[in-house]
């Protein structure tokens, strides 16, 4: 069955009203509403009707579909379900899975609902909902705890799509020969049946509305983009998620690209991006009005959303309240005032003097200090840039010394540090440093067109540093801005 793009729109965008209209839609009830009929639980007692849903509640136990819908093997489908979680709950729906009495389901990818776990002991769950996970995860809660959620979930050959609340978090393409990084784990796009998850006994979810609609095993469906190159970048990256480490390059601009292409290069890479407006005294976006106008053009993408602050003015254009409505802030400290008045941009050649090298070190480490202290900001990007006249001295300009003041003012402020792919700064001894005083990380790139790149400076720092999911920003609410600058 051949799919064109605008009869797949249509089937996409097809909202069912009412049980019979959906049923009329070729959707499928898979619950009942009142039994556990069709079902099976590993663990039975964790497993209750209330209300109308399947409440999740008591220990570690998998729910699975073995009904008599498609014999309980699906391929190819479409699968709704409305879901409502307690705060600090995770759970997950299973696809292409099968029976098994005990442990998580090997079998299959699940999809994470996830909207404020923090994990386990030491463990930070880092996965939230609308995740295929480990697989393509997302890193930002698109769904609230207490109020029902829509998930929706289709396979047609070898693409999975995920929407959460009407937010397209999901669009994976399966590769020709897709590396299985969890040898415990089988994700691969096969056939087989759902399962929903009681994850632990503090982690209470309910379902309802589970509906399908099977759609032809020989379906055949236009991409929305080519499946990724399976290289050693690639693998490398999907090893790291699936360590838990957040895949997120935080600093992107909307430079020769759209914000629609880039979230597509996102989903086939397995990254998400924070796309940065740049505001300040000298910008376009110089006031609230104009952050909260583009903020709303950001509205159902699943990104990031981030102010980079231009020049030490931006704090006096933008209110701290305006700031705290995107997701983070960052800045840089390529521009400032020396000693006599002048204002210098680093990188422009013709408004950069910098005379004595040292005295010109020793008062850019001073701004860059009083910028980590003073602006409310989350990473501090670019770190470590020189001007090209003195940019082929780095090593010798940038001594234990004086990395160590940065590092000890980010440190201090809770400023995470970027690992920047266009200038491939900071160094690695930087990085090393950085890490033994406790410092977080953030990846960035900083487009200055529409090549983004697959953050492979930031790759060679992790694997150089020996940096972990614990050493890697991300955004969190209540954070260290909110609390510092009372946003």
């Amino acid at each position: 069955m051949e799919l064109s793009r605008r009869s797949l729109l249509a089937t996409m965008l097809a909202a069912p009203v009412g049980l019979r209209a959906a049923e009329d839609e070729g959707w499928i009830p898979l619950f009942d509403g009142k039994t556990l009929n069709g079902w099976k639980a590993q663990n039975p007692d964790s497993w209750k009707v209330v209300d109308g849903a399947l409440a999740a509640d008591g220990p570690r136990s998998h729910l699975y579909y073995t009904g008599s819908v498609r014999d309980s093997k699906f391929r190819n489908f479409e699968l709704k379900a409305t879901y409502k979680t307690k705060y600090g709950a995770n759970s997950g729906i299973y696809i292409h899975t099968k029976w098994q009495d005990q442990g998580w389901p090997a079998a299959g990818f699940e999809v994470q609902v996830n909207n404020s776990h923090g994990g386990e002991n030491q463990y930070r769950e880092r996965k939230k909902g609308g995740s295929l996970y480990s697989v393509r995860n997302v890193y930002k809660s698109f769904a609230p705890d207490e109020q029902w959620n829509e998930m929706y979930i289709a396979v047609r050959g070898k693409w999975i799509q995920i929407r959460l609340n009407g937010v397209t978090t999901v669009n994976y393409v399966q590769p020709d020969n897709p590396p299985q990084v969890d040898k415990g784990f089988q994700r691969l796009i096969t056939e087989g049946t759902f399962a929903l998850q009681c994850h632990d006994p503090e982690s209470k979810a309910w379902y309802r509305d589970i509906r399908v609609r099977p759609l032809p095993d020989n379906m055949r469906a236009d991409m929305p983009f080519a499946a990724p190159v399976v290289d050693q970048n690639y693998i490398d990256w999907l090893t790291l998620g699936n360590a838990n480490m957040p895949l997120v390059d935080y600093h992107t601009h909307e430079k020769g690209i759209t914000k629609q292409e880039m979230v597509a290069n996102a989903q086939r890479l397995g990254f998400m991006y924070g796309i940065a407006l740049n505001v300040g005294k000298f910008h376009p976006a110089n006031n609230d009005g104009a952050v909260r106008e583009w903020l709303a053009t950001m509205k159902g993408l699943p990104v990031f959303t981030a102010l980079q602050g231009e020049g030490r003015e931006w704090v006096q254009v933008i209110s701290k309240k305006a700031m705290a409505e995107a997701d983070y802030c960052f800045t840089d400290s390529m521009t400032w005032t020396d000693d006599s008045g002048r204002r210098m941009r680093l990188w422009i050649k013709e408004e950069t003097q910098v005379g004595d090298r040292q005295k010109f070190m020793d008062t850019f480490v001073d701004r860059t200090v009083k910028l980590l202290r003073d602006e409310p900001i989350d990473i501090y990007a670019n770190p470590t840039f020189l001007p090209d006249e003195i940019a082929p001295i780095y090593a010798e300009l940038w001594t234990q010394s004086r990395m160590s003041q940065v590092i000890e003012a980010a440190v201090k402020n809770d400023v995470a540090i970027e690992l920047n792919n266009r200038y491939k700064i900071p160094s690695l001894d930087f990085v090393k440093l950085a890490k033994q005083a406790g410092a977080k990380f953030s990846f960035g790139t900083n487009n200055s067109d529409g090549n983004l790149g697959r953050m492979e400076y930031a790759l060679q720092m992790v694997k150089g540093a020996n940096l972990t999911w614990r050493d890697i920003f991300i955004p969190h609410a209540g954070g260290n801005r909110a609390k510092r600058w009372k946003l």
